[in-house]
């Protein structure tokens, strides 16, 4: 006897498949991330994530324009500035490079929602997240009360530039409270927080340490970003930082930790965010450059992936491939 129920009978052509399709990706889903630096007229190609450059001010609005162009919804900014201090004191200058880019593509680009990284990696000369002091062994470690002092300069200079959202990445414990505090007093209660909540200690972060010029000196971030053995502990940093005021919450790195993400958006009615990272960016572009796999297919089905997870919100170096695909159909 042959079944009664065929699975394959929905499969048979092109648009009865496309019929019952279950999730579909979308442009308004992709948020870009870029990366400025001082100068005019750079775009300086990040060898390790191809396709992908460091922007001045100016080449960074064109940028803005093309993907705003193309249906992207929002950008996201990462910082390199001029120079580099213990304290990371270019992050929350009045010239800092991130809020400069912040006043030039709001006027550009008014309806691109702009967020900004919060973070310290990028700014401080020895590649931490925060303000170094030693621990009680004596070894230099991150002290996490002290960071979330520079952490609020930061998000309310982005804030006061005139960024959207900002989105703190330093895994700081208390830091979403102490900014949500922050921004409220400063009468900027509009301002809404994406917090990266379960960010694992991850080797598939390598190229953006190019990207962002944000090597770390000595160590390595295993302190304070999380272990990729534990989902118990991520659902508790999740809570937290929803108890303390976050409206969106993230998952990074994305395609390792679809689970996560998955749990997130079973347990929690507020949007979930997934970065698909450096790592994962590259290594398919290597895939594809090597012809051992078909790039378009492989990066497509992973963005599909990380939504079909419960994903709402997807930061993706292939946004703007992505939107052109979707575009061709």
């Amino acid at each position: 006897m042959f079944p009664m129920t065929r699975m394959r009978r929905l499969r048979r052509n092109k648009t009865m498949r496309r019929m019952v399709r279950e999730t579909e990706l979308n442009v308004s889903d992709f948020v870009q991330p870029l990366f400025v630096r001082p100068g005019t007229g750079i775009r300086k190609p990040i060898v390790s994530m191809p396709g992908q450059s460091q922007f001045s001010v100016d080449t960074l609005v064109e940028e803005c324009k093309a993907l705003e162009g193309l249906g992207i919804p929002a950008v996201i900014l990462f910082g390199i500035p001029k120079i580099k201090d213990a304290l990371g004191s270019q992050a929350y200058a009045d010239d800092a490079i991130v809020c400069q880019a912040v006043e030039a593509i709001k006027k550009a680009c008014p309806e691109l929602c702009v967020i900004t990284d919060v973070c310290m990696c990028e700014y401080t000369d020895h590649g931490h997240c925060g303000a170094i002091e030693p621990n009680r062994d004596g070894n230099p470690d991150v002290n996490n009360d002290k960071t979330l002092e520079l952490l609020v300069k930061e998000a309310l200079a982005h804030a006061q530039a005139g960024a959207d959202m900002v989105a703190p990445s330093d895994m700081m414990d208390g830091r979403i409270g102490e900014i949500r505090l922050a921004l409220d007093e400063a009468e900027m209660s509009d301002v809404p927080i994406m917090a990266y909540s379960a960010k694992f200690s991850s080797a598939f972060y390598g190229p953006f340490r190019d990207a962002a010029e944000s090597p770390p000196s000595f160590g390595d971030r295993r302190s304070y970003q999380m272990d990729p053995a534990n989902l118990n502990e991520a659902m508790r940093e999740i809570e937290l930082d929803i108890e303390e005021g976050a409206d969106i919450v993230m998952v990074k790195p994305a395609l390792p930790y679809l689970d996560v993400i998955r749990w997130c958006a079973d347990n929690f009615d507020l949007p979930i965010a997934a970065y698909n990272v450096s790592g994962e960016y590259a290594m398919i572009k290597a895939a594809g450059a090597n012809g051992w796999m078909d790039e378009k297919k492989a990066a497509m089905e992973s963005l599909l992936s990380i939504k079909r997870a419960g994903a709402k919100m997807i930061l993706t170096y292939w946004a703007k491939d992505a939107a052109k695909w979707l575009g061709e159909g």
